[in-house]
């Protein structure tokens, strides 16, 4: 078993967290908000501190799962950050999603210390954080993946080296690519055939036993068909990892063209009040245009 971390208890690291110590590892919590690692304490025991720095001090493994570049920089880097605690030799294992340039910026400042960097992004929503069966997609030493790796799959249904620092990011942003597409399709789907008067359940059940498959489909079109929003991976999340996207696409020499038609329905759903909903709800703004 191994003495860790985790930095960040937000709607996944909450029970990320939970599933280390459940698995029998030592965890040592830290939140920005010390009221929800107190509440995280009082759940599931461990121990919680007041900084990044002494949360990674003496640990083998520092996990972390925070909002943005700023965020990471500031809890990896900062006058408190993980980095002033850790000792040379240890991992630390990013779950946030983020830029690729942070993750390659942070493997460099942290090899400087002979501590290893993992950026390993996930997908699977805060289900999949609280059954434990997310995806995690990594990039960094394969070595070091392969060691920390058995600690990974405490909330992990598939976690896969992707390539060198870095990769771990790229590949989220490809699985948000994909997502965009998607979800706009099935809004458009839906909403046709409300218009057509056609069964939306029917529907679902029979086209879902082909191609037209997805994840999406299954595990959303319920809700949005009873315009049901409150819940899930919330708009604005989406709209940051469509901008990361679309940033690397600039420089790489993408053209995301429908990707950025979707970031741009999903500014109209924040003007609706959306920025909470969940990614679903490109549904209400389809309904909204076919009602002007």
């Amino acid at each position: 078993m191994a003495k860790v971390a985790f930095l960040g208890l937000g709607v996944m690291g909450y029970p990320m967290a939970g599933h280390l110590l459940k698995h029998g590892h030592e965890v040592t919590v830290y939140n920005r908000s010390s009221a929800k690692a107190e509440a995280w304490v009082a759940q599931h025991g461990g121990r919680r501190c007041a900084t990044p720095a002494e949360a990674a001090t003496g640990q083998e493994i520092v996990f972390c799962c925070v909002g943005n570049d700023d965020d990471l920089r500031q809890v990896v880097l900062g006058d408190q950050g993980a980095v002033h605690g850790m000792a040379a030799n240890t991992v630390f294992v990013d779950h946030t999603t983020a830029s690729a340039d942070v993750a390659r910026e942070l493997a460099q400042a942290l090899d400087d210390k002979h501590i290893s960097f993992i950026d390993a992004p996930v997908s699977g929503g805060q289900a999949g954080a609280e059954n434990g069966v997310l995806t995690v997609m990594a990039g960094g030493d394969a070595e070091v993946f392969a060691a920390v790796k058995p600690v990974i799959d405490c909330y992990a249904k598939s976690a896969v080296l992707m390539g060198d620092s870095g990769a771990g990011q790229l590949t989220k942003m490809v699985n948000q690519i994909c997502i965009a597409g998607i979800v706009q399709g099935l809004s458009e789907a839906l909403s046709f055939a409300q218009n057509a008067g056609l069964d939306g359940e029917k529907v679902v059940q029979v086209i879902s036993k082909g191609a037209a498959q997805s994840w999406q489909m299954e595990n959303r079109y319920q809700t949005m068909l009873k315009d049901q929003y409150d819940f899930g991976f919330a708009v604005d999340w989406m709209r940051k990892d469509l901008g990361i996207a679309l940033n690397e696409a600039r420089r790489n020499g993408s053209t995301l063209p429908l990707t950025a038609l979707v970031d741009q329905f999903y500014a109209e759903v924040q003007a609706m009040g959306g920025n909470r909903w969940d990614t679903s709800s490109l549904m209400a703004r389809q309904k909204k245009c076919q009602q002007q």
